[in-house]
């Protein structure tokens, strides 16, 4: 009996040209499995068999291994079709502000973390990170798999949306930067729009991390904002809270306009 821990075998390793890891690594993430060699065959040959085939991409320990753009189905979702899908199951315009502020801010992170080329991937996880939500608000993150089946979501995006939810409504850990971004910036975009809509100008253009901090201080101000789940989420991605906050105020003056005409769009 061999011992094969698939993370070390193929996340892990030097790259290789056309070495299949994508799907490979991702379904075992974190635990080991004991198969002897005709098991182990058997499983190589049911995965190839039934997932989409993406070469290798570079990745730090305890991330998830995300596909490039491959254009296959399941990996990376048109937009188009995202949009599609959310508004089947969303037609409150607050929920729809949300899902298209999220996705402007998780675009607008990858480009400045040096994510570019997936930027339109973390958009997409952005506009359908609740798409559960506004149906099914006590199975939050729960429902999402089942919905995002639809569309052939990828077992990786799929994880990315739930990862929101991580201690609130399900398990599923955000481990990946992008999963950490979400994980942090959704709540706190709650509480910069609540606080956008207090001041004068009813915008994020003007405002600065100084009020907002007093905002966040103030439990009794968009109390459904968990400051909990905010902290953590700075954390988790070794940022002081006036380093994410300054951030995201800087990504929802990015696409203020651009969502706020979407929005005018969508109620006209």
């Amino acid at each position: 009996m061999k011992t094969f821990n698939f993370c070390k075998q193929t996340a892990f390793q030097p790259a290789k040209k056309n070495v299949f890891v994508g799907f490979i690594c991702y379904p075992f993430r974190r635990r080991e499995v004991f198969l002897d060699r005709r098991e182990f065959l058997h499983k190589i040959k049911a995965t190839l068999h039934n997932c989409v085939c993406a070469p290798r991409r570079s990745c730090l320990p305890n991330e998830a291994v995300l596909p490039e753009k491959t254009g296959k189905a399941g990996y990376r979702m048109e937009r188009a079709k995202a949009w599609e899908l959310l508004r089947e199951y969303n037609k409150d315009h607050f929920h729809l502000q949300h899902a298209l502020t999220v996705e402007a801010v998780m675009r607008w992170f990858a480009n400045d973390l040096g994510y570019g080329a997936e930027a339109d991937y973390w958009g997409v996880v952005g506009l359908l990170h609740d798409i559960d939500f506004e149906l099914y608000p006590e199975q939050h993150c729960v429902k999402a798999p089942e919905l995002l089946a639809e569309v052939g979501a990828s077992p990786e995006m799929v994880h990315a949306i739930c990862s929101h939810g991580y201690g609130l409504c399900c398990d599923v850990e955000p481990t990946h930067k992008m999963e950490k971004i979400l994980f942090a910036a959704d709540e706190l975009t709650g509480l910069i729009g609540a606080a956008a809509r207090m001041r004068p100008s009813k915008s994020v253009m003007d405002m600065e991390v100084s009020s907002l901090k007093k905002k966040y201080k103030d439990k009794k101000f968009a109390a459904g904002c968990s400051r909990d789940v905010i902290q953590t989420g700075a954390d988790r991605l070794g940022w002081t809270l006036e380093e994410l906050m300054e951030k995201t105020i800087l990504a929802m003056r990015s696409c203020e306009a651009g969502v706020a005409a979407e929005q005018a769009r969508l109620c006209g």
